[in-house]
């Protein structure tokens, strides 16, 4: 543990982690998580040691140069806190770093032990995976949990999923036998267009969190850029016709199974967040500065993009909900293959 300041005195704090890596689908939880230390100024208090939990030829240290000084950025992970304001004022603790190479469990203690000392509430743990949803329509995100009770007050799926998992699941896991209550939100990404950055999922995934932890979080030039993000695929799609076919059986799937769900709970939520940033609320301070990674840059130029790998034809029973899953939305986010293309899966735990 390399200590960077003194841990502050906070306010009803809330965990929020993200982890690139296998979890991390088109960058989307993790540059959540960069959105809410950059609009609210984060400061790093703590780091974990690198050399614990990173393979350096995986994760590889950046070489840079500071004036005339060669300087090393080692790959870690890195604990903030954010103070947000207002009439019910809320710190959040954030969490950001490389899903680790190595002792998983430790890693895992070493977090929970900031949450016990900080006071942390609950821990919300942010993860995105590929799946068959059109880029069309509205980011499906999955609110999951292993506490009974926390399925029930806050309305929430209680995970039955089973077999590979990623950080994300370990952590919660180690929350729950901890007695820290936890929640993972996955943000499903097409993975027809898997290249990060993906804006409209992290913006679902911000706007996801809002709901659970009560905070109206600023959300910048996000939403702007999600709708640059969306045209720019548009346009990459209309100038194939399988790939414009596809997206279309896609559309009516997802159409077709979420008609019952054109009511009540959605529409209220839809409604209660119109209403906090209508009427203002926590977190409505200005803009924050970027960071030093950039994790600002979103698609602005759809004429940039790089061209999406042609889709397979979709197959029979493709994109049906399974039964890991346990989650809402989790019809549209089938877990077809990792990030790294090898076929493996991400977890929704």
């Amino acid at each position: 543990m390399i200590e960077l300041e003194s841990v502050p005195e906070l306010v009803d704090p809330v965990m929020v982690a993200a982890f690139e890596g296998w979890n991390d689908a088109g960058d989307a939880a993790s540059t959540a998580v960069g959105h809410l230390d950059r609009e609210w100024k984060g400061e790093v208090f703590a780091a974990l040691d690198a050399e614990d939990y990173y393979d350096f030829q995986v994760n590889r240290p950046t070489v840079w140069l500071d004036g005339n000084t060669r300087k090393i950025t080692w790959p870690t992970t890195r604990l903030s806190v954010v103070r947000v304001g207002g009439d019910k004022p809320r710190d959040l603790v954030l969490v950001r770093g490389i899903e680790p190479s190595m002792r998983w469990r430790s890693f895992c203690n070493e977090i929970l032990g900031f949450a016990h000392e900080l006071g942390v509430e609950m821990v919300v743990i942010l993860g995105a995976l590929l799946g068959d949803t059109p880029h069309t329509r509205p980011v499906p995100v999955s609110g999951v949990t292993s506490d009974a009770d926390l399925a029930r007050t806050m309305d929430l799926e209680e995970t039955r999923y089973e077999g590979p998992t990623g950080i994300v699941g370990v952590l919660q896991e180690a929350c729950t036998h901890a007695g820290v209550p936890a929640v993972s939100l996955w943000a499903a990404v097409p993975h027809y267009v898997s290249q990060p950055p993906n804006p409209k999922a992290t913006l679902a995934l911000l706007n996801r969190l809002e709901d659970l932890i009560g905070l109206r979080i600023p959300l910048g030039e996000l939403p702007e850029d999600a709708r640059a993000w969306q045209l720019g695929v548009d346009q990459l799609a209309s100038e194939d016709s399988e790939v414009a076919e596809y997206v279309q059986t896609l559309e009516e799937a997802r159409d077709t199974a979420e008609l019952p769900e054109a009511s009540g709970e959605a529409i209220a939520r839809e409604f209660e967040r119109y209403l906090r940033r209508r009427d203002g609320g926590p977190g409505q301070g200005p803009g924050g500065h970027a960071t030093e990674s950039g994790d600002g840059s979103y698609l602005r130029d759809p004429g940039g993009r790089t061209r999406p790998p042609k889709p397979p034809r979709p197959e029979p029973g493709r994109g049906k909900a399974s039964d890991d899953k346990g989650a809402k939305g989790s019809d549209d986010a089938s877990e077809s293959e990792g990030e790294d293309g090898s076929g493996d899966r991400p977890e929704e735990d």
